[in-house]
């Protein structure tokens, strides 16, 4: 499993492995390349800058400070915490580009440029889905900015060049290759990174990926290392996604991403074998959200979206990065795959909210199924309000889960609520035990749609 990455400022042990932060294109043909990058370097090093930050944290009395000599106190004193990053000039007008966790809570920014001269910095925005935040300082006579690549043009095996300040050493250049596109690093819904073996390191977060053209295909944002070094696995968010954010940062100092409203999850064999669809390939709707574009489309539960905007979708990542870059009140369209029939509908993108509802379930154990390993009953009157159920809903409580049963075996919880078995309501156990042999005789697995603290999803139950 892919270690997560902790783009904070300090150091995290994860799997035994030091997480540390890293602080329009054409392919380049081979007679494009350069013998060296000193011409590109000389000209975007005066764009790319150090950035310092000050954090000024509420002072805290300790507990040795009440045995001073004084026998007093005093008032707690307030600590200065400092950090470094790296960062570019993207406009003439003094905008600058850098992660979201060199910024994020600090009380004085400045910017450092490559001739020593500081200067302080205002926050435009910033955005923690994508790590990416803006800065304005003001305009320098002459200002050397940097301009956009395009990362989608950009394959393994392309020259990158990195360009920051690692540990506070201003105006470092590594140079490497695109090692990879498109890694989910499971830092954040919308990961989408290139990695490069250009050595990166802690200080050089937010500062600029260039190619060969000394154009900015990625932010610098994150490494991989056991010991805090570069050891040539380094991530940047490409520029496709930076500029955008950027853009609208820029702009409106927020960000807009676009929503369809569904909850969403993979297609494992057996819910592909019990949907009636080949291969697990697109993005299961769990459930609608009521009033959404989605529900307004005609989108259900239990359809599996195949493409969105004229793009296939392979997995549900592929369908939240395609829906999230789409500009709210944009129409499009998607095809879904219902009971093994594809049909293309409209849509019309709405408004991202972020905001998700946790709540917890309260079972009451009664009789099992003794093959299922399901102890089930009708939905207690006085736990609904608990499990926060939308008035009206129909379904059968999951009171307890034998240890080691066919359903404990394919995820199914104490608290779930089985909305439906195999498309059909149910509403009663017995109404599951009908699907459970319907299926045992089909030898196919049983279809589960549940609603889980506030949350639907399906639950294939092999029948053997």
């Amino acid at each position: 499993m892919f270690p997560v990455l902790n783009k904070k400022l300090c150091a995290g042990l994860i799997a035994g492995v030091l997480i540390f932060p890293a602080d329009g294109l054409a392919p380049v043909a081979a007679q494009e390349i350069p013998n060296d990058f000193t011409a590109i370097v000389r000209q975007k090093i005066p764009a790319v800058v150090a950035i310092t930050t000050r954090q000024i944290i509420q002072g805290q009395t300790t507990l040795d400070d009440f045995f001073s000599p004084f026998g007093n106190p005093g008032p707690a004193q307030p600590q200065v915490r400092e950090a470094l990053g790296s960062g570019f000039v993207i406009n003439p007008e003094g905008y600058i580009v850098t992660n979201n966790h060199v910024v994020a809570d600090a009380t004085e920014i400045h910017v450092v440029f490559s001739d020593k001269e500081t200067s302080p910095a205002r926050l435009v925005g910033r955005d923690p889905g994508t790590d990416i935040a803006v800065l304005k300082v003001d305009p320098r006579p002459n200002m050397t900015t940097t301009a956009w690549g395009d990362s989608d043009a950009v394959q393994p095996g392309a020259w990158t060049i990195a360009i920051g300040s690692p540990f506070g050493l201003g105006g470092s250049v590594t140079v490497g290759v695109l090692s990879a596109r498109s890694r989910d690093i499971q830092a954040g819904p919308y990961d989408d990174f290139l990695q490069t073996d250009a050595s990166i390191n802690r200080g050089n977060s937010g500062g600029p990926l260039f190619n060969a053209r000394g154009e900015v295909i990625g932010v610098n944002t994150a490494i991989v290392s056991p010991s805090g070094g570069s050891i040539g696995i380094g991530f940047a968010i490409p520029s496709r996604t930076a500029r955008n954010v950027v853009d609208q940062l820029i702009r409106t100092g927020r960000i807009e991403r676009g929503f369809i409203g569904v909850r969403l999850q993979e297609i494992t064999p057996p819910i592909a074998e019990a949907l009636g669809v080949s291969g697990s390939k697109g993005a299961l709707v769990a459930s609608v959200e009521p009033g959404g574009p989605a529900e307004k489309a005609g989108v259900q539960a239990g359809d599996v979206i195949t493409r969105f905007d004229g793009k296939d979708i392979q997995s549900v990542h592929d369908l939240t990065l395609a829906a999230a870059s789409q500009k709210p009140g944009t129409k499009t369209t998607l095809t879904r795959n219902r009971g093994g029939s594809q049909q293309e509908i409209a849509l019309t993108v709405g408004q991202r909210d972020d905001e998700e509802v946790q709540t917890s379930a309260v079972p009451n154990p009664e009789a099992a199924d003794a093959r299922l390993g399901l102890s089930l009953s009708p939905i207690p009157d006085e736990a609904r309000q608990q499990l926060r159920l939308q008035p009206g809903t129909t379904g059968v409580f999951v009171q307890d889960v034998a240890p080691n049963s066919l359903a404990a075996t394919n995820g199914l919880r104490p608290g779930d609520v089985i909305v439906s078995a195999n498309n059909r309501n149910v509403t009663q156990p017995s109404d599951v035990q009908e699907e459970w042999a319907k299926s045992r005789q089909q030898n196919k697995p049983l279809l589960f749609r549940i609603d889980r603290q506030g949350q639907s999803l399906f639950v294939a139950v092999a029948t053997s």
